[in-house]
């Protein structure tokens, strides 16, 4: 890494790496609005009917996204609600769910619920654009560059 200050990359690369984290965050929620907002509507209804606290499984296992839909699009759940001060962080979590291999996940608490039923009622459900009434199947757009890491069989000598 070419480092104008001479520091080690974590301590360089880490004001970038947020601000590419926040960038990939915003465009997921542009692009996956209606998604977005149903976890975080998800999220909220989870620690209001339950202890106060919810996770990423609570959020994976309340939505259900399309085929083909990348459920990174949930990264950019918590943000707002947590700037907001709705919720905030409460430690981390195993998860449950088997893709993700008992790995730790952050643990969210409610930490206002008077603002959590407010935001509730201010943003109420999206309908996707194959939910709505008489419209057409929107198509949905690739949100990154991809590119394939799997060699093809002529590549590995197969073909």
């Amino acid at each position: 890494m070419n480092c104008p200050k001479n520091l080690n990359a974590c301590e360089c690369g880490s004001a970038e790496g947020e601000r590419l984290k926040v960038d990939a965050l915003t465009l997921l929620e542009a692009r996956r609005e209606v998604y977005v907002r149903r976890g975080r509507r998800a999220m909220l209804q989870t620690m209001l009917n339950g202890n106060g606290t919810a996770t990423a499984d609570d959020v994976r296992a309340a939505v259900e996204l399309p085929p083909g839909m990348d459920p990174r699009c949930f990264g950019s759940v918590p943000g707002p609600l947590a700037r907001a001060e709705i919720i905030r962080r409460a430690g981390f979590a195993k998860s449950a769910r088997r893709e993700r291999h008992a790995s730790y996940i952050l643990l969210w608490e409610l930490a206002d619920t008077d603002k959590a039923i407010r935001w509730l009622r201010e943003h109420p459900e999206l309908l996707a654009p194959d939910e709505r009434e008489g419209a057409a199947v929107e198509r949905q757009y690739v949100l990154f560059d991809q590119e394939n890491t799997t060699p093809t069989a002529g590549t590995v000598g197969a073909g």
